[in-house]
C-alpha cells in the first residue's frame, strides 16, 4: 500500500501533517478524525485493514506533529480546519470518520460544510459535551510542565474490556506528551463550550454510528437520540465493547466501514 505525509498549510497559517494512503483499486476518500489527546496514529490499526479507499489521516490542530498556536481551539473552528485540509489536499468530499470527540468535530463539519461529507462514520461519538465530564477538573489543574505520569494515569478515565497491544498504549503516550497543556486545555474546553452539532442543523449525509455497549462515558439513550437526530443514521451497538471502540474492536470497525461505505455507493 503506497503511503505518504503530506505538510499541509492552512487558511489560519498552521501546518499540520497528513498520511495519504491507497488501501485499493477504487479510491474512495476517506478522512479519519482522531480523538483529542490522540494524533494520526491511533488509526493505526485500523487503516491496513481498509480496503478500496484513499485515505486522508491528518494531526489536528495542536496535536501530533501539528503546529500548535496559543489561540482558538474551538470545534467551529476545528470543523473549519478539517474543511481547509480536504481543501488543501485536493478532495472535494470524503465520507469522514470520527473517532470519540472525533466524531464531534465530524458532526460540526457535516453541518457546516454539508457539500464536503459524502458519508459519516461516528466510532464512540458524543451528542453532547456541554455537561462536562467528570476529569474536565483535572484537565483545568494542569500546570508545566506536563507530567507523563498524568498522561498515563488519563487513559484510565476509559476502562478497557478487550486487550489493546502495549505498543499501542505507549503510542498513546507519546500523543499525549506532545501536547502542551494549553492545548489539552483548549480543545477540551472547546468541546465542552460548543453547542452540539446536531441541535444547530441537520446532518444528512448517510450515517453509521458505531458504540460500545459498556461506554462509561457515553449513554446509551444519547446515542438513541443521536442516531434519531440524523435521518436514516444506523446505530450498531457493540455490547462487548466500552468507549474505546477503535481501540478495542478495529477489524469489526473496519468491517462495519467497509460494508457500509459499499451499501451507500450501490
Amino acid at each position: 500500500m503506497d503511503a505518504d505525509i503530506r505538510q499541509l498549510r492552512l487558511r489560519t497559517d498552521i501546518t499540520v501533517p497528513c498520511l495519504v494512503q491507497d488501501t485499493g483499486r477504487t479510491g474512495t476518500p476517506l478522512l479519519l478524525l482522531h480523538a483529542w489527546g490522540e494524533s494520526r496514529k491511533s488509526f493505526d490499526r485500523l487503516i491496513p485493514l481498509l480496503t478500496g479507499c484513499r485515505i486522508y489521516a491528518p494531526d489536528l490542530r495542536g496535536q501530533g506533529d501539528a503546529d500548535k498556536p496559543a489561540g482558538d481551539y474551538s470545534l467551529a473552528e476545528q470543523a473549519e480546519d478539517a474543511a481547509a485540509i480536504l481543501d488543501a489536499l485536493g478532495v472535494p468530499s470524503a465520507a469522514v470518520v470520527g473517532s470519540s470527540s472525533g466524531g464531534y468535530l465530524a458532526q460540526q463539519l457535516a453541518v457546516t460544510h454539508p457539500e464536503k461529507v459524502a458519508a459519516l462514520v461516528l466510532v464512540g461519538s458524543p451528542l453532547s459535551l456541554q455537561g462536562r465530564p467528570a476529569f474536565a477538573d483535572e484537565v483545568d489543574a494542569l500546570s508545566v510542565p506536563l507530567d507523563e505520569a498524568w498522561v498515563r494515569d488519563s487513559l484510565t478515565w476509559f476502562p478497557l474490556v478487550h486487550d489493546v497491544p502495549d505498543w499501542y498504549i505507549e503510542d498513546r503516550v507519546r500523543d499525549g506528551l506532545k501536547m502542551p497543556v494549553h492545548v489539552w486545555k483548549g480543545i477540551l474546553n472547546g468541546l465542552c463550550d460548543a453547542t452540539p452539532p446536531t441541535e444547530t442543523g441537520t446532518i444528512h449525509s448517510p450515517t453509521l454510528i458505531l458504540w460500545g455497549g459498556q461506554d462509561n462515558l457515553l449513554p446509551a439513550a444519547d446515542q438513541r437520540t443521536l442516531a434519531a437526530r440524523i435521518p436514516g443514521a444506523v446505530l450498531r451497538i457493540y455490547r462487548d465493547a466500552a468507549h474505546l471502540v477503535l481501540w478495542e474492536c478495529p477489524e469489526r470497525v473496519a468491517e462495519d466501514i467497509t460494508a457500509f461505505l459499499r451499501t451507500f455507493q450501490e
